[in-house]
Formats: structure tokens, sequence, C-alpha cells
């Protein structure tokens, strides 16, 4: 089975947006997944400029589903979801 691979955005609006929360899917990821999950930061997902009146940040790519207004809690329900 692939890895599930998860990009969090980095980018300011993400970050200001409440990206900088997301940084606890470093501690939690790990413990609970193992080596079936693989998490980066990306540098801008440019999702935010594609409708910037309805952005929907902090944004997070689980694979590529794109997880809007992200949470710890979302983004993990995504992963066992994928993960089945």
């Amino acid at each position: 089975m692939a890895k599930v691979e998860v990009k969090v955005c980095l980018g300011t609006t993400c970050y200001v947006m409440g990206g900088s929360n997301l940084q606890e899917l470093n501690d939690i990821i790990p413990r609970k997944y193992g080596d079936k999950v693989e998490i980066m930061g990306a540098n801008c997902l440019g999702l935010c400029s594609i409708n910037w009146e309805y952005s929907k940040a902090p944004y997070v790519k689980v694979d590529e589903e794109v997880v809007t207004e992200a949470t710890v809690e979302k983004v993990l329900e995504v992963i066992d979801r994928k993960l089945g």
C-alpha cells in the first residue's frame, strides 16, 4: 500500500488563519499511523488565490483531497478514511 501523503500549507494566509495549530500533526501522525503516512509542509498550495473572497484557509491536501478550514481533527478523519 502506498503511503498517504499529507501536505500542510505554510503560506502566510493559511498560517495566520490557523495553520500554525496544525503543527500538532508532526507529533500525532507518526505515533498513530507509523510509516503509513508522510507529512510535509508546502510553501503555498495556492488554493486561497483561486477565490480570495471565499477563502477557506487553512488548507491541507491529503493525497489529492483538499481539506478546507483544516483542523487536526478534520485531517485525521480524512487519513482514517483513506487508510480504511
